[in-house]
């Protein structure tokens, strides 16, 4: 429920390799590799609603690109 929820995953995109560990841990299947532009791939949190919070992706990510950020400390949604 996101109101239990503390945090949510923010994804450093310059340290994203798209490696896609962090799709493959995430419990609630939240997370998914997207082209961007360059034909790269690189992590997105594409359900943020769907987000527990567990930190899954953020341990996993062998590249420290995932960081839990507290909700309270996150921009409002554009």
């Amino acid at each position: 429920m996101a109101s239990e929820r503390k945090a949510l995953p923010v994804i450093d995109t310059t340290r994203c390799t798209g490696c896609g560990w962090c799709v493959a841990v995430c419990p609630p299947h939240v997370l998914s590799l997207a082209v961007v532009p360059g034909w790269q791939k690189k992590s997105t949190l594409h359900d943020e609603a769907g987000c527990t919070g567990c930190a899954k992706c953020a341990v996993r990510c062998p590249f420290d690109a995932i960081t839990m950020q507290r909700i309270a400390d996150l921009p409002p949604p554009r």
